[in-house]
């Protein structure tokens, strides 16, 4: 294992024991599902899309590990992930808030079949030697659909496009009081590429099958 390799291993490991701390209340799904009112108007509606930092599909997020939501939603409370609205919306939640609408959106629309084990797509040979110096697999897991550690996302078959502006906001200036997002692994990862690379990057995870999903949802219950 290279250096660069060996550095990022040893901050995943970290990342994952501070994460832990995320989710130490046990979420309830029926609790979750009276509380995501505020999430429905974004994240239920298919093609919905944000105007911050520029315009892209708002993620999918049902089907996506909780524990990986709970840490997301933590940085947002945290100022780690500088986004104004879900800052806002972020703040306004407890930790028992936070651990049960993630146990609902992890098994929102949950799909029975098995991933397989590699892509149905093959990546480029551009692609390809791109997801080897980011090392990808090694934390997003086979498919990129089985992290290493649920406080990883799942992102194979993420909208492509927000995929792009994350990994752009990974790279921002920190000193940036409104955009960027405060990671040392992925910040590490995504300052080795140019925006071009970054977006090729995301263009083919984004296009392979995943557990991922925009489940339909009514404001009004």
């Amino acid at each position: 294992m290279n250096k660069t390799l060996t550095t990022l291993f040893a901050l995943a490991v970290a990342s994952v024991t501070a994460f832990s701390h995320a989710q130490e209340a046990k979420g309830d799904v029926e609790a979750g599902k009276q509380k995501i009112a505020m999430c429905i108007g974004c994240h239920g509606i298919p093609g919905y899309q944000s105007s911050f930092p520029e315009v892209h599909r708002v993620p999918m997020i049902s089907g996506q590990n909780a524990k990986y939501i709970a840490a997301a939603l933590v940085a947002y409370q945290k100022g780690e992930r500088k986004h104004p609205t879900m800052r806002g919306i972020a703040a306004s939640l407890s930790d028992q808030d936070i651990a049960d609408m993630a146990a609902y959106y992890e098994q929102h629309g949950k799909k029975g079949a098995e991933l397989p084990t590699k892509p149905s797509r093959e990546p480029s040979v551009q692609v390809a030697e791109l997801i080897k110096k980011g090392a990808c697999v090694s934390c997003h897991g086979d498919n990129f659909a089985k992290p290493i550690d649920p406080s990883y996302p799942k992102i194979a078959g993420q909208h492509s496009d927000y995929l792009f502006v994350a990994l752009k906001a990974y790279k921002a200036d920190a000193r940036n009081p409104n955009l960027g997002r405060s990671n040392a692994i992925m910040g590490g990862i995504s300052k080795q590429f140019t925006n071009a690379e970054l977006k090729a990057l995301a263009n083919y995870i984004g296009s392979i099958d995943g557990d991922l999903q925009v489940v339909p949802q009514s404001r009004f219950r």
